[in-house]
């Protein structure tokens, strides 16, 4: 059975075809400039790669030029478009309707876009997405959807309720929902795989650290908190996002400046975090350089972004009663293994004790690099979104 997994943004379409019978990456694209003008990059497995700019004018355009690459050409893994079992979607905000991966309808996708206030940046594009999905696939071809939000929804309320009046919540569902939740299902899943331990008593912090962070406690294999909120705004600072922040610096800085609360979100979600601090830019490898060259400002940025981790793990040890093990994953968790060392050192009252050599080493792969004698563990454990849609895609159609 072969799988396409689609992660749609406004105007992107990346997309991954999975063999299921061995899991494997057939090949993996991304359809760019959707509604601008259009380009595709398309890598097989074997390491062929296509590169052409095509009219993408809506994502229907999208989804026609992936069928073609994959079927013809330099690019091409399979004969024909029947080959494709299913199309698993990558969804941002399932609100409190959608607590599992659910097989895709007419109705799924009209609440998909009903619940656009909360995911106003993602969610519309994957609705519109699969429409387009139907009209070029057909609808007998089924389609799943995998929620951000549906792995925090073991949260108790003492978690994910504000404390504003409850009449919000009933009216208008606000709450802490948290986000990234496919990636930290698939780590923590890959922690208790690789370790051998089980779940019923463990007590687990999963950073997942990229342009957007998020944190997780996973207790008993469940989730009992995570650090962002009813949007991915909250938690701690990211690339251009501001993270969790006294409220009252919204409205104070609204009212100095007269700006729209639409405009305000554009501040926090677009012009804040590490470019907002740093002047220099949303992305840790450049504030990383500037750093090393001494600008103060991206330093700055990347100590609050360190320091406010740290927080979050010390009061997730204490929420959880103690912590077994931390793990780290995304384009930061992977790959800087300074960050990592940051987070982590210092932290001997915790029980964690972690090597510094070992952590230079961890980087892209799964790896310890607590010390041997340390009594909480330190990991790095590669994501892999696409193979958790996959998986849910195939158990659903599967029914």
């Amino acid at each position: 059975m072969k799988v396409l997994v689609i992660n749609a943004g406004s105007s992107s379409l990346k997309y991954q075809l999975i063999d299921m019978t061995d899991e494997s990456v057939l090949a993996k694209g991304n359809c760019e400039r959707i509604g601008i003008d259009g380009h595709i990059g398309h890598k097989t497995s074997d390491g062929r790669a296509v590169e052409r700019d095509v009219s993408f004018p809506t994502h229907k355009e999208a989804f026609m030029e992936v069928v073609d690459v994959l079927t013809k050409g330099e690019g091409k893994v399979i004969d024909d478009m029947s080959e494709i079992a299913a199309v698993g979607h990558r969804v941002l905000h399932g609100s409190e309707k959608y607590k599992t991966s659910t097989v895709i309808t007419d109705e799924v996708i009209d609440d998909i876009m009903a619940f656009r206030e909360l995911g106003p940046l993602h969610n519309p594009p994957q609705a519109i997405a699969m429409r387009a999905c139907q009209e070029v696939f057909g609808k007998d071809t089924p389609m799943v959807g995998v929620f951000d939000t549906s792995f925090h929804q073991t949260m108790p309320p003492k978690a994910y309720m504000f404390g504003v009046p409850y009449e919000y919540y009933e009216k208008y569902s606000i709450r802490r929902y948290g986000f990234h939740g496919t990636s930290h299902r698939y780590v923590s899943a890959q922690y208790f795989k690789v370790t051998g331990k089980a779940k019923e008593g463990s007590k687990l912090i999963v950073c997942h650290l990229g342009n957007g962070s998020s944190i997780t406690a996973v207790k008993d294999g469940k989730v009992l908190d995570t650090s962002m909120g009813l949007t991915p705004l909250d938690g701690f600072i990211m690339g251009t996002r501001c993270g969790g922040i006294d409220p009252s610096v919204v409205t104070y800085i609204a009212n100095k400046e007269g700006k729209t609360p639409d405009e305000m979100s554009t501040l926090m979600n677009k012009k804040s975090g590490f470019l907002g601090i740093s002047g220099v830019s949303s992305d840790c490898r450049d504030l990383q350089k500037a750093a090393s060259e001494g600008n103060e400002r991206a330093r700055l940025a990347l100590d609050m972004f360190v320091y406010q981790i740290r927080k979050f793990i010390g009061g997730y040890a204490a929420a959880m009663g103690g912590l077994d093990a931390i793990a780290f994953t995304g384009g930061i968790g992977e790959n800087d293994s300074e960050i990592r060392y940051d987070i982590c050192k210092d932290m001997e009252f915790l029980g964690l004790e972690v090597c510094k050599e070992r952590c230079k080493e961890a980087s892209r792969h799964d790896a310890k690099f607590s010390t041997d004698s340390s009594e909480v563990e330190a990991w790095v454990l590669p994501t892999n979104e696409e193979i958790m849609i996959a998986r849910d895609t195939v158990e659903l159609i599967s029914k």
